[in-house]
């Protein structure tokens, strides 16, 4: 042992001195490792190989003798809707649309149907031939709310939006339109009209022992309660209908029983489903178990060869032939708002509005009832009853102002049982105002829609969450327009102040927000963010005036020079979000609407809101009432703002649902605030002149127009140099119902869906994460 180095004392105890695990060095061998680090050795690109491989044996053997396929026979495109599916293959030109809907046998005692009311209804005693507005004498562009109830406060505040639209437009107004109207359907009797006579008499189901009736067939059972059927629809809004099924196993025993039939009326047997390929149309904004669980159907129950997904937005700009886009899918149920840009949705663009045309008809039906509809023996439960309301909309609905005029038109009442009979009804407004619900939601009840659904749960799975999740799961939940839409609702964060910093400029931090009494009512225990739809507008260049108390204003400046970082995601808001009632209400019934005709005004005064508001919101009913076509007298002054502070996590969260509180907010907002989170305002002037806008909704005569008019009027005051926006028409003689399912037929019948494939093998192994990888969008 060489001198100087002490004895080294055996450890006996075997103790480690402390318990932290310090881990073994390195291996060098495994730093300079190429494994998994090249593409060319993923799971797919062998898949791939090896599927090479066999291809080019069996071309050699000649046992595989290729033959002549028109392109995309063999790939099956599906779209699942609220109210339709759309399926068929690739290499069709038309879907083949089923109402997504099934009646199957229930032991007694069956469930009677029950309707879900969206819509807000009048008192009991003024339901019926009773309208809601009377004009003033002297001003036939004024309203007056005829009682206090507040449906009709709710209809007047349309209305208002409506006349001052007319008054721009130089339309005369039709004096006692309601009570002309009102007198003329109370009287009307209605024509019977023999069977021999009706061409489109409906052969009715009266007597059945099937164990199930899919789509027209379960519209056409003439009393299903009796019959022993219960009648559900399967998907609502984008996913799973949690409401009307006691469990998941049904919901998917049910759209698995859809697609059977759907495919058998398309000639594709279930033996031969191993040769077909699928692409799934999934809403922009999905749930990740609603995927799953029609991937599971798919590709586990059903037993396809292999599927990709595709979003709908996505598919919409392969439909229309352009790849920049904002896209409006306006459906039954919902309307949901996302930006493409060259083949790939924008996350934080997504929106999903919980409004669309089963709203337009339920308000319809309502307006009608208070001009005395002729039909009074209509329950929106029944099919065959809400066939009427829809027919109706389908020919009576415009938004087009020069269109309201106090016409005379006819409708059918086909029941089971009974003769058809033809009714009259006139009617003025009303067919204007139905539709002008989207614009102005003030009328839908959110909260009764929301109610019974259920969220879906699974069994976790460890390694997926921690593979897949993030650790902010709140900004994976919500997109970037939603929190701008929402942002009003938020805390305030009072930033940090230094000592240094000007005493005047300190002192505007601690001012007492300016109370909004009349636009949120007071119900959240914490302070909102100032929203003063009053503040003045200070253009470029020149000095803001000064404020009652001797403060400047500060220069708020909006740029778009650079977009703005994720830690920024409390980007300015354009929020029409809030026109409704926060949704930690109590009294959400019994309070007034929060936007009325006439924007309020602060207390502190204009130039005082001013200083103390760090974001501006747009008044809507403002904006409204001066239609974007009016050409300005003076060039447009151009609102400058800054991006206030990052709200923590904590804060964001706390009892605010973002995702339910985005979904009240008006159409044209929305979509003006899916095109801002984007990016700064290259981005918003890119995406307001391509919008895109395709559903069943979007066939609404002057949806265009309507559009167009109002989105003008709130980019102008906002956005520097913005040109005229611009809605993109459907292709020539393309449905805007299919346009979303032509777009997926495209995607399947090019070459490089090659490459997105995941076959039954991938889902079992590797789950959605398949899914992530193969399709990078997703």
């Amino acid at each position: 042992m060489p001198r100087g180095v002490p004895n080294a004392k055996r450890d006996e105890s075997a103790l480690r001195y402390t318990s932290f695990h310090v881990p073994l060095a390195l291996n060098p061998k495994h730093v300079g490792s190429t494994y998994l680090k090249a593409e060319s050795q993923t799971l797919w690109s062998r898949n791939a190989i090896r599927a090479h491989r066999s291809r080019l044996v069996l071309d050699e053997t000649g046992s595989a003798t290729p033959t002549e396929t028109r392109r995309g026979s063999k790939v099956i495109v599906i779209h699942p809707g609220s109210r339709f599916l759309r399926i068929g293959r690739a290499s069709d030109v038309t879907p083949l649309t089923v109402p997504n809907v099934i009646a199957r046998k229930h032991t007694p005692p069956v469930p009677r149907p029950v309707y879900v009311q969206g819509i807000s209804r009048p008192k009991e005693d003024r339901r019926r031939s009773t309208p809601s507005t009377s004009a003033p004498s002297g001003d036939e562009y004024g309203v007056n709310v005829a009682s206090d109830d507040p449906f009709d406060t709710k209809v007047a505040a349309i209305t208002v939006s409506l006349r001052d639209r007319m008054r721009f437009y130089k339309l005369r107004v039709t004096p006692n339109a309601a009570s002309i109207a009102t007198s003329f359907n109370e009287q009307f009797k209605p024509e019977v009209i023999p069977e021999v006579n009706d061409p489109y008499r409906v052969d009715w189901i009266s007597e059945s022992d099937e164990p199930y009736h899919v789509g027209e067939k379960a519209l056409r059972l003439a009393d299903p309660e009796k019959m022993g059927y219960v009648v559900r629809w399967p998907i609502y809004g984008g996913n799973f209908n949690t409401r009307d099924y006691p469990s998941m196993q049904v919901v998917y025993n049910d759209i698995e029983t859809i697609l059977r039939e759907a495919l058998k009326e398309k000639g594709i047997e279930p033996s031969t489903y191993k040769e077909y390929s699928v692409v799934l149309v999934i809403p922009d904004y999905y749930d990740r178990l609603y995927v799953e669980g029609l991937v599971r159907i798919l590709m586990v129950d059903m037993g396809f060869k292999q599927f990709c997904a595709q979003q709908e937005s996505l598919a919409a700009t392969y439909g229309a032939g352009i790849s920049n886009a904002c896209v409006v899918d306006m459906g039954a149920v919902k309307t949901s708002i996302a930006c493409v840009d060259d083949g790939l949705v924008i996350a934080d663009t997504r929106m999903v509005l919980s409004m669309g045309g089963n709203d337009i008809t339920e308000f319809l039906y309502v307006l009608l009832e208070k001009i005395g509809f002729p039909y009074r023996d209509l329950d929106l439960a029944r099919s065959y009853d809400w066939s009427v309301i829809e027919d109706l909309k389908a020919r009576l609905c415009t938004l087009a102002e020069g269109d309201v005029a106090l016409n005379l038109y006819d409708f059918s009442v086909r029941r089971p049982g009974k003769p058809t009979e033809k009714y009259g009804l006139r009617a003025y407004d009303e067919i204007i105002l139905a539709p002008m619900c989207l614009f102005e939601p003030r009328v839908i009840e959110f909260d009764r829609k929301k109610a019974g659904m259920r969220f879906l749960t699974r069994a976790p799975d460890m390694a997926e969450e921690m593979v897949e999740q993030s650790s902010d799961k709140f900004t994976e939940r919500y997109t970037q327009a939603m929190l701008i839409s929402t942002q009003h609702l938020f805390p305030v964060l009072v930033p940090a102040i230094s000592l240094e910093q000007p005493r005047q400029s300190r002192l505007q931090f601690y001012k007492p927000p300016p109370r909004r009494a009349h636009r949120l009512r007071s119900h959240h225990r914490h302070p909102v963010v100032s929203t003063s739809a009053t503040a003045p507008v200070t253009p470029a260049g020149e000095e803001p005036p000064p404020s009652a108390n001797g403060v400047k204003d500060e220069d708020v400046e909006m740029t778009d020079a650079t977009p703005a970082p994720a830690s920024e995601s409390a980007a300015p808001s354009t929020s029409g979000a809030d026109e409704e009632k926060p949704s930690d209400s109590k009294a959400a019934d019994d309070a007034a609407p929060s936007t009325e005709t006439a924007p309020p005004t602060s207390e502190a005064g204009p130039s005082k809101a001013a200083a103390e508001a760090p974001v501006e919101i747009i008044d809507v009913d403002e904006i409204e009432t001066k239609p974007a076509t009016a050409a300005p007298a003076a060039p447009p002054q151009v609102a400058h703002m800054v991006p206030p502070q990052m709200i923590p996590l904590g804060f964001r969260a706390y009892n605010i649902d973002v995702g339910f509180e985005a979904s009240k907010l008006p159409l044209d907002v929305a979509i003006f605030n899916s095109a801002r989170a984007a990016g700064g305002d290259e981005k918003i002037r890119k995406y307001l002149q391509a919008v895109l806008v395709v559903g069943g909704t979007a066939l609404v005569p002057g949806m265009a127009h309507a559009l167009e008019s109002r989105l003008q009027a709130i980019a102008t005051p906002l956005v520097p140099n913005m040109e005229k926006v611009q809605i993109i028409p459907p292709p020539k003689d393309v449905d805007p119902r299919v346009l979303a399912w032509k777009g997926a037929a495209v995607l399947g019948k090019m070459d490089s869906i090659a490459d997105l494939w995941v076959t039954p093998a991938d889902w079992e192994l590797f789950g959605m994460r398949a899914l992530k990888e193969r399709c990078f969008y997703l």
